[in-house]
């Protein structure tokens, strides 16, 4: 088996995806700036929820990210010319980085596999045919790779699908309300269709076919007698969310995988028709093995492991949030929410007013409901009041979230000085509650004010 993972095969799907991913980036940096993503997140912001260890982001956050999606849209061309290709992939992958681990308020999960594929990129030999690189230096030209390239892409792919498919067994989605939810917050599509989406039976559909699509798709790609039938289903349910949901690039990007499921010599023939076939016949080749060893098995080892942490936290994920990011849950679940800070001044006991607009803009507002993102918070209205001479405590008074729409429930313990709080990624906080929907009015959220939330979200 570890014979295998070294035999040679066509480079030509690396290749291809060099190009496509190049090409992605571009639309994705040059997108951020002139539909003003950058101006929303970074610009016309006080202060931003970074993941958490990353706070020295915040420096960088103003005018400078201008120039950071600029040389991005730049490393992008790089990238897909294969100019300097490791110096463009690196500079695109730690500029992405900025960017990504920077801010949570637009958050979404193909944010992280564009992270994760570039770094995958960087050990890659993506320039070794088709790029300016091999045509100044003829030397690092070479027609095949090994096949764990290959298999890389292939297993990360599958761990995407896989947890996405396993995710979506829950009660929620399985009736239902998920994709209702969903197809209700949709106002900019024909009332025609829009009547469609009302009906229960396309919702299930949609829902049942979401759970197919994630389950089915690799085995389908890879096994050639169901590959092009798969192929088709991939540019229908990609479209249609790319149309419906208005996931920016993500669904060519998942496009774009394909390339590694078909035989490299139907790739090369269909890409590169004038280049010379060669047979390979089993031969191996050691290139690039010690990364394989040292860089890769660990990588993927971590990519099927990390993904299943919340198995062993305390709680409903879907509630708590801990261990949600980084695991795969995609487009699983409306979640709307507020909070109301009491902070107290230690040395006085007197409490201080602040509301959250003091620090957040609006659509910052709408992401206090998670609680990361609400331990954050806790912690920079303490720097806030530090800055002032006060040392404070800070209790999350009122914070009600609501799932899926369902009545409000209190999310944070409110007897809890968040401020004093640490955080862990891998342990259950108890200052987070249980689900339990409160009877106190004040506390509810009917379903209607949940949608608008949910609309303003988007």
């Amino acid at each position: 088996m570890w014979k295998k993972a070294f035999q040679k095969i066509d480079n030509s799907s690396l290749v291809v995806f060099r190009i496509f991913f190049g090409i992605i980036f571009l639309a994705e940096a040059v997108g951020a700036l002139a539909l003003k993503w950058v101006d929303r997140n970074f610009i016309d912001t006080t202060t931003n929820f970074t993941f958490i260890g990353f706070e020295w982001l915040l420096h960088l956050q103003n005018e400078t990210m201008y120039v950071v999606f600029g040389l991005m849209a730049v490393a992008s061309i790089g990238v897909m010319l294969g100019y300097k290709y490791r110096f463009s992939v690196i500079a695109l992958t730690v500029l992405w980085s900025l960017a990504y681990f920077g801010q949570k308020t637009s958050y979404n999960n193909h944010y992280y596999l564009m992270w994760l594929i570039g770094l995958i990129m960087c050990f890659l030999p993506a320039n070794a045919n088709a790029s300016i690189d091999a045509k100044q230096n003829p030397s690092i030209k070479k027609n095949y790779m090994p096949q764990w390239v290959r298999l890389v892409f292939i297993i990360q792919v599958s761990c995407v699908y896989f947890y996405a498919t396993i995710a979506k067994f829950y009660p929620d989605w399985l009736d239902g309300t998920v994709t209702r939810n969903m197809f209700m917050g949709m106002t900019n599509v024909p009332e025609n269709v829009q009547m469609l989406f009302k009906k229960t039976e396309f919702q299930l559909f949609i829902a049942y076919m979401g759970i197919a699509f994630d389950g089915l798709i690799v085995p389908a790609l890879l096994w050639r007698r169901t590959r092009w039938f798969a192929i088709i289903a991939s540019l229908i349910f990609h479209i249609f969310n790319s149309i419906t949901l208005q996931i920016g690039v993500f669904p060519y990007f998942a496009l774009s995988f394909c390339v590694f499921f078909f035989p490299p010599n139907q790739i090369r023939n269909f890409f590169f028709r004038k280049r010379p076939k060669e047979e390979y016949n089993g031969e191996t080749t050691a290139d690039y093995g010690t990364i394989f060893k040292y860089f890769f098995v660990p990588y993927l080892i971590i990519q099927i492991l990390l993904p299943i942490r919340h198995w062993f936290i305390k709680g409903d994920v879907l509630w708590t949030e801990e261990a949600h990011r980084l695991s795969w849950r995609m487009m699983l679940r409306s979640r709307t929410g507020e909070v109301t800070f009491k902070v107290i001044d230690k040395k006085t006991n007197e409490r201080l007013t602040f509301n959250n607009t003091e620090l957040l803009n609006e659509k910052q507002c709408s992401r206090l409901n998670a609680p990361d993102v609400i331990w954050q918070m806790a912690h920079k209205i303490k720097d806030h009041f530090k800055s002032q001479g006060k040392d404070v405590a800070v209790y999350a008074m009122r914070s009600s979230v609501s799932i899926n729409m369902r009545p409000s429930s209190r999310l944070i313990d409110p007897e809890v000085d968040l401020a004093a709080e640490e955080w862990s990624h891998f342990k259950h906080h108890d200052w987070v509650l249980e689900e339990k929907v409160q009877k106190d009015q004040s506390v509810k959220t009917n379903s209607m004010q949940n949608l608008k939330k949910l609309k303003h979200q988007k």
